[in-house]
């Protein structure tokens, strides 16, 4: 079978109230190759979402659009606007992604390659993030630096591994795999539905390819502070396994080895200014200001490795911070609270049963 056939890619984006986005992504979408069809799921939006897509389609002939006035009992938002529009499409392959979510010339046609020739049932990367605010250049690198260490591409990727992951932003899965895993019906209550569906393929022992895909996305995750605040506070405990002790390491990783170091090297400096100074506390402070730099060198690092600009660098600091509340944020809702919120809509957290 020739992976690259024109044609075979059914392109699936839910979208909620997206009149600022999804016109760039659905026209990144139309030039590439192997697209068979476009489907956006417009779930209930109040804005002009619904009007953008009627004006595309006299641009774009292969695009569909359906609207969800309600949303059935015991389905999430999300999940159900992609299962109505898996039930419409006719391509090979699906491709999930979002409507903030801009493809680059050329990507579809390489990775569809690139998931042939590895075999793969599900191919997903993790895009390259526009952070044009300082608030997003301190968290959105630090959280993604994060997410590669729990979820690593490698790992992901070793058939002989458990760890299982992939990024809804961008999702290519096989039509006949998606089915036979149960797709979006199986993991209609699931908040962190991309990661629970890549985990039921591996389970069933088909094969996932996850890549850094700063060279082929890019995405603009979030456009306030407060959409961030509730994005992260949504995902971020799901991301740990549910596991306060993956959290807490979190925690402490990112406040006994990025902020107190340097927390105690001001500190230390204060004390020389006041006159109270030693031979030792000039040590320490040292051996402080020491270890804030090797760690912001590792971070630049890792934020190349992963296809950021590495001057992202200097928000480091801010972004440890904002992060390590945003940890504690996560794990109350989920485990105290109960609730989450994302786009007009809150969702319990309780387990059921």
């Amino acid at each position: 079978m020739n992976e690259n056939k024109q044609g075979q890619v059914s392109v699936i984006i839910p979208a909620r109230n997206e009149e600022a986005n999804i016109a760039r992504s659905v026209r990144s979408l139309a030039g590439q190759q192997g697209v068979k069809e476009i489907l956006v799921v417009d779930d209930q939006s109040d804005d002009q979402t619904g009007e953008v897509l009627e004006g595309l389609k006299t641009e774009i002939a292969g695009l569909r659009t359906l609207r969800i006035e309600s949303l059935p009992e015991g389905w999430l938002g999300k999940t159900y606007a992609v299962a109505t529009a898996a039930r419409e499409a006719g391509g090979n392959w699906l491709l999930f992604t979002d409507a903030d979510t801009e493809h680059l010339p050329g990507s579809l046609a390489a990775l569809l390659e690139r998931a042939g020739r590895e075999r793969a049932d599900l191919l997903s990367v993790s895009p390259g993030q526009r952070t044009p605010t300082w608030w997003e250049r301190s968290i959105i690198p630090l959280v993604y630096v994060n997410l590669a260490r729990l979820y690593r591409f490698e790992e992901v990727s070793d058939p002989g591994s458990p760890t299982a992951a992939a990024n809804g932003q961008y999702l290519l899965i096989r039509r006949d795999t998606y089915q036979r895993v149960g797709g979006h019906e199986a993991v209609r209550t699931q908040i962190l539905e991309d990661v629970e569906l890549a985990r039921r393929v591996k389970a069933t022992g088909g094969r996932l390819v996850f890549l850094s895909g700063a060279a082929w996305v890019r995405t603009r995750m979030y456009r306030t502070f407060g959409e961030m605040w509730r994005g992260w506070t949504k995902n971020l405990y799901l991301l740990h396994g549910k596991s306060l002790a993956r959290m807490f390491q979190t925690f402490a990783v990112l406040w006994l080895l990025d902020l107190l170091p340097l927390l105690a090297f001001l500190a230390l400096c204060f004390w020389f200014v006041v006159g109270r100074g030693s031979a030792a506390t000039a040590l320490v402070a040292v051996a402080c200001l020491s270890g804030t730099v090797r760690r912001q060198l590792k971070y630049r690092q890792a934020l190349r490795g992963l296809g950021f600009d590495p001057r992202l660098a200097s928000y480091w600091l801010p972004g440890a911070a904002l992060l390590s509340l945003l940890v504690l944020n996560s794990a109350v809702a989920h485990r105290l609270t109960g609730r989450v919120e994302w786009k007009g809509r809150a969702y319990s957290t309780k387990e059921k049963g």
